[in-house]
């Protein structure tokens, strides 16, 4: 069998990037940069105009402890002390005591999985590690999943197998299942430490972590923060389309299927896995770009959009008001677009 493997992390491409470095290495100092390591991944952060009463320094050390309790000691699937990790080892039918950050997260993602028909499934781990794209890589000539793996697999998914109760902050495993918040962590934990900024008084940032955004506010001389959508296709990072915040408090996030897949005997299978099939998606949407007030909604959409192709994510979109952003594949060489009209107010120059 002849396999091609890409293993290349999803990314939306940032124009402000480059050209925000031109603001970073004036002299005015009015854009603050910080930087590091987070959930697996790296983080920008972009301010503009810090308080009087607090230093960058402050600030800094702030979100890093900010960042650090959400990652390890709550979210992270790899370390064995955090919540999640916790939770997931945690017995069936048995209540576990969540904190405020989990039952957040978890209330959303089950409302997106509902709003998704269960496209969106933070359980779908099992069918995810089956395929090959989870911890343990897929070997070169290795057989694909059996009928009767898959089925086996969805036996041990199911969103639904979550039951919450908010008012107790607790939850319940119905079933031997394993949660993965990978698809919204990030996205929460941008939102987090912009509710923290907006509490010390910063009005204009640019956050990402990830790929996820979060913008407020504008740039020195009263202009956009400016993202751009990368074009889906597997090879150097082009621009596809520029989105401006226009001085609106926004988040953005975006899900693709172009540089996480592998080929096997001349078919393309995808690392987006369909939780109520238990197989890769076979459409023809290559992306999906959400505009939201939170970056955790916008990027768990984001993710239910992929799984659903392009009619029935641009059903949901407008029946829901909501921004969207599709690219998909007219025919092997051509892409296009959808947009709905909530993202078309972000298009076009100021």
């Amino acid at each position: 069998m002849n396999e091609i493997l890409r293993r290349h992390a999803f990314s939306i491409a940032f124009l402000f990037i480059l050209i925000g470095f031109l603001f970073l290495a004036s002299d005015d100092g009015e854009i603050q940069q910080l930087s590091g390591f987070t959930m697996g991944t790296g983080y920008q952060f972009q301010l503009v105009d810090l308080p009087e009463n607090i230093t960058r320094e402050q600030i800094s050390e702030a979100v890093n402890e900010l960042l650090a309790e959400l990652d390890s000691g709550v979210f992270s699937t790899y370390s064995y002390d955090s919540e999640l990790s916790r939770l997931n080892r945690h017995s069936i039918n048995v209540p576990f005591i969540t904190s405020a950050a989990m039952m957040d997260v978890l209330l959303m993602a089950q409302d997106v999985s509902v709003l998704s028909g269960g496209a969106f499934d933070v359980t779908v781990g099992p069918l995810v590690n089956l395929w090959g794209f989870g911890p343990s890589m897929r070997g070169v000539d290795e057989e694909l999943p059996s009928d009767a793996q898959i089925e086996e697999a969805l036996t041990r998914v199911g969103f639904r197998n979550l039951r919450i109760d908010a008012v107790s902050s607790q939850v319940v495993k119905a079933a031997d299942i394993y949660i993965d918040l990978s698809a919204i962590a990030k996205g929460y934990a941008v939102d987090r430490v912009g509710e923290y900024l907006d509490s010390i008084g910063v009005d204009s940032y640019f956050l990402e972590i990830g790929g996820e955004l979060k913008m407020k506010g504008v740039k020195p001389g009263s202009e956009s923060w400016v993202p751009a959508i990368e074009a889906p296709l597997d090879a150097a990072p082009q621009v596809y389309e520029i989105i401006y915040s226009r001085g609106e408090n926004i988040a953005v996030a975006g899900s693709g299927d172009y540089r996480n897949y592998f080929e096997q005997d001349g078919v393309r299978y995808s690392h987006e896995i369909d939780p109520r099939t238990g197989r890769p998606v076979t459409h023809n949407l290559a992306a999906a770009y959400v505009i939201d007030e939170s970056a955790a909604r916008a990027d768990a959409l984001a993710t239910a959009f992929m799984i659903m192709g392009l009619e029935a994510a641009s059903e949901l979109a407008e029946r829901e008001s909501q921004a969207a952003y599709f690219i998909y594949r007219a025919s092997s060489s051509e892409l296009a677009d959808s947009i709905s009209a909530q993202f078309e107010n972000y298009l076009g120059n100021q």
